[in-house]
């Protein structure tokens, strides 16, 4: 899970940027750094073949807002100009919409999805609150978030969920006769079950990553408990120390996904709490290029 104290201790030593990142193992270069990913953050090898660097398709990138029940969400949508591409709902961490995520989506719509990156706070403030991981930190990050995330029940995930695939399905960027994916991250990652729940018609794959919140014993709406709604593959992707603090998580994972008759890849990689993340302290970047290649295989298989 996101440790708030661990992260206040970080940003009380005065850590740099460039120190918080290499935190996580960060000098490893096994990784490809999505393109457009810069900043004072360390860049690890490229591989065209990975979707970046020169070789890797032209994309188009726009801030986009539109209705749903609640407001008017904002976010970040970036897709391929070679026509139209398979939609990706992307959910954030809990530091939100930023240009590490952005960089992300990036990387996703060089390999031929049309990715919209949800602005999950935009009940309460628009765009990007915190530049990236180090200012969330060094920026009482958690008491900024707190009662904005407090909104985000299944209930009110689900109607963002619908609103959100609602306007990709009426892009021209989108092929809307191919499946939809969702990914997300930290708190974002229970939130790919509640869409896949939400949209079962139009959802066939979901990946969470170190995601928080998967398995909430005695709540009705805990995403383990929703996977009979939905007609999606999935992928969860658990941090090695979120395992170690609920080991039986992932067989409760397993044996709802075998219930459901839902396809399911639960597996624990070797990476902290937040592993995937270019911005994050815990960034792996082997393991991280592992998941990536594991969510590409989900959405190569899944959105036909």
């Amino acid at each position: 899970m996101c440790d708030e104290e661990k992260l206040a201790r970080w940003a009380r030593e005065g850590i740099s940027r460039r120190q918080f990142a290499a935190l996580g193992g960060a000098a490893a270069v096994a990784a490809c750094t999505p393109p457009g990913f810069g900043g004072d953050l360390p860049v690890p090898a490229c591989r065209p073949s990975s979707g970046c660097g020169p070789a890797a398709p032209a994309t188009i990138e726009r801030a986009v807002r539109f209705a749903t029940p609640d407001g008017t969400m904002d976010g970040f949508f970036v897709h391929p100009d070679s026509g139209p591409a398979p939609a990706v709902l992307f959910w954030p961490d809990i530091a939100g919409l930023r240009e590490a995520k952005r960089a992300m989506a990036r990387r996703l719509a060089a390999r031929g999805h049309a990715v919209l990156v949800a602005n999950p706070y935009y009940r309460d403030v628009a765009g990007e609150r915190f530049a990236d991981f180090a200012e969330f930190a060094g920026n009482e990050g958690f008491a900024q978030v707190r009662p904005w995330r407090a909104k985000l029940d299944a209930a009110a995930i689900m109607r963002d969920a619908v609103a959100a695939i609602g306007w990709l399905d009426g892009q021209a960027a989108v092929d809307s006769t191919r499946g939809v994916g969702t990914q997300g991250y930290c708190m974002g990652g229970p939130f790919t079950v509640w869409t896949a729940a939400a949209v079962p018609a139009r959802v066939r794959a979901a990946a969470s990553f170190h995601g928080g919140g998967l398995v909430r014993e005695g709540e009705p709406a805990s995403p383990h408990n929703l996977l009979d709604r939905t007609r999606a593959a999935f992928l969860f992707a658990i941090a090695q120390d979120d395992d170690a603090e609920a080991p039986g998580h992932k067989r409760t994972l397993r044996e709802a996904a075998a219930a459901a008759g839902r396809p399911a890849q639960v597996e624990v990689y070797a990476g902290d709490h937040g592993w995937t993340v270019p911005d994050s302290p815990a960034y792996a970047p082997a393991e991280a290029e592992r998941a990536w290649e594991d969510l590409l295989a989900l959405y190569r298989d899944a959105l036909a």
